[in-house]
């Protein structure tokens, strides 16, 4: 359908997983990829000669989103090599699960620091950008726990919840420049990280769901690619579960 068809999407966290999902539906859909991670490793090299094999243009960088002076950087960087970003996709993001009684103040900062800390680094780079275009969507990744709290996660629950009341306000702060901001909630997806846990565990995650399945990283990338396009042009400010139910 080519729903993004001459527009530049930014999606940190991209290598693999969620990320590398929606990354490879925007390409899909006929956007440029830029997209970060940590390191550029294999996992980059390969996620970037996937993409530029699709007939796109495509380029990872190595960038730390939690830090301010390197995503003001790659925001400059990419306006170079791409000459502008329509789409921002913060999916950046890590957990240090423990109950709060066993929980290190260091899993609590690091935590709150990478998935909430850059949010704001990327957003407040990228809105002198977008707000010169006068159009652009940024997306948020939260969760459903963000929503909701999860025992265990207080750390992961909190910087998920911040996200939503950040998302909130930086759509009514820049709304009249024509850029939304929204925020999605996943719940229990099928990624590197759910696979570490044992069957027991995940059998008992998949019962408290209402469609009695986890989801796929492409659920997720599928409401992303709605959220990036015109498609949802008056939709702004919003927190779109996808979660099969489980927060209902």
């Amino acid at each position: 359908m080519n729903l993004l068809e001459g527009k530049t999407a930014l999606i940190t966290g991209a290598a693999r997983g969620i990320g590398k999902a929606i990354a490879i539906k925007f390409a899909n859909e006929g956007a440029n990829v830029a997209f970060t991670d940590l390191n550029y490793d294999e996992y980059m090299q390969a996620t970037e000669k996937e993409l530029n094999s699709m007939g796109i243009k495509a380029k990872g960088y190595a960038s730390n989103a939690a830090s301010f002076d390197d995503s003001d950087k790659l925001i400059n960087d990419v306006v170079n090599d791409f000459e502008r970003i329509d789409i921002l996709v913060n999916n950046a993001g890590i957990t240090r699960d423990n109950l709060l009684m066993r929980m290190q103040e260091k899993d609590w900062d690091m935590v709150l620091t990478v998935n909430l800390k850059s949010a704001f680094n990327l957003t407040k780079a990228v809105q002198r950008v977008m707000m010169k275009q006068r159009t652009g969507s940024i997306i948020n990744m939260s969760s459903v726990v963000g929503v909701s709290g999860n025992a265990g996660q207080s750390n992961y629950s909190a910087s998920k919840a911040g996200m939503i009341g950040f998302t909130k306000s930086i759509a009514q702060e820049i709304g009249s420049r024509g850029i939304r901001c929204n925020a999605i909630a996943p719940g229990f997806i099928e990624t590197e990280m759910t696979h570490k846990l044992k069957e027991d565990v995940r059998e008992a995650w998949i019962k408290t769901i209402p469609l009695r399945r986890s989801g796929k990283p492409e659920d997720v990338a599928n409401v992303a690619t709605f959220l990036a396009s015109d498609l949802s042009s008056y939709v702004s400010g919003q927190v779109i579960n996808v979660c099969g139910g489980m927060d209902t």
